[in-house]
């Protein structure tokens, strides 16, 4: 069996120009924000002061982890040609959601029920339609995902599954070989990913907030986080950070 000891460190890429908006971003394939770019730059810093030496770099098929990849590799974070996409870290699918102003979803159905939608773990945002979900599959990245890959909206629990699935193919095995892995991610697929790892319940889920650029440190010996939770690379900073987006709804 592999040993699944060694450091894994999880990022949730730069500000998006979507998350600047206050959109629910999900599915759109927006790019980084000004602050985004230069969150990655100090990310970059960060992790190159931990001198992990990353051999396996995993991000999303979204063009806003693409991106922070980039800068991270520019930076000399690691050599570019460990780094690999995964659909299953692709952001939850908020359905019918997607796109929407966060504020005015939270006017029209009020807030308790924006909530609901936002940070629970087994109920799902309303489901697209038929025309926006299949103008999705049409479009890059996703024409070119596994059948099945996009659906009509995903619950959190539903991106734990696909998460989960991803670590123990590709990530676990990475420990076992080189012993430090880097993911780049989203704000819900890193908290089903941290649900995953510490073995969160849903209490635990749904108050988790995982700020834009600020690695999150786990140190695994054999699977199991030595310290539940990992350590930020800059813990005043994200916690911060982490608190702020607790302030306004999360995620």
């Amino acid at each position: 069996m592999t040993d699944a000891s060694g450091t894994l460190v999880l990022l949730r890429h730069g500000e998006s120009t979507a998350n600047a908006d206050g959109l629910f971003t999900g599915l759109l394939d927006v790019p980084l924000s000004g602050g985004g770019r230069a969150e990655a730059h100090r990310a970059a810093q960060l992790l190159r002061d931990l001198r992990c030496g990353f051999s396996a770099v995993f991000c999303s098929e979204q063009r806003r982890t693409i991106e922070t990849a980039r800068i991270l590799a520019d930076e000399g974070v690691f050599d570019p040609r460990v780094l690999a996409r995964d659909w299953r870290l692709d952001e939850r699918n908020y359905g019918a959601l997607t796109g929407r102003r966060k504020t005015d979803v939270a006017e029209e159905f009020g807030y308790e029920q924006f909530l609901e939608w936002r940070r629970s773990v087994d109920v799902p945002p309303p489901p697209m339609s038929s025309e926006q979900l299949e103008r999705f599959r049409a479009e890059p990245p996703y024409n070119a995902l596994p059948s099945g890959a996009v659906t009509a909206t995903e619950s959190l629990r539903d991106v734990e599954r696909r998460v989960r699935a991803f670590h123990e193919e590709r990530v676990v095995p990475a420990l076992g070989s080189v012993g430090a892995v880097l993911v780049i991610a989203h704000g819900n697929s890193l908290r089903g990913y941290c649900a995953v790892l510490d073995g969160l319940d849903d209490h635990e889920i749904r108050h988790l907030n995982i700020p834009t650029g600020h690695p999150l440190v786990y140190r695994l010996r054999s699977g199991v986080p030595v310290v539940r939770g990992g350590e930020y690379a800059d813990q005043e900073g994200a916690l911060r950070a982490a608190e702020e987006l607790r302030r306004v709804g999360g995620t």
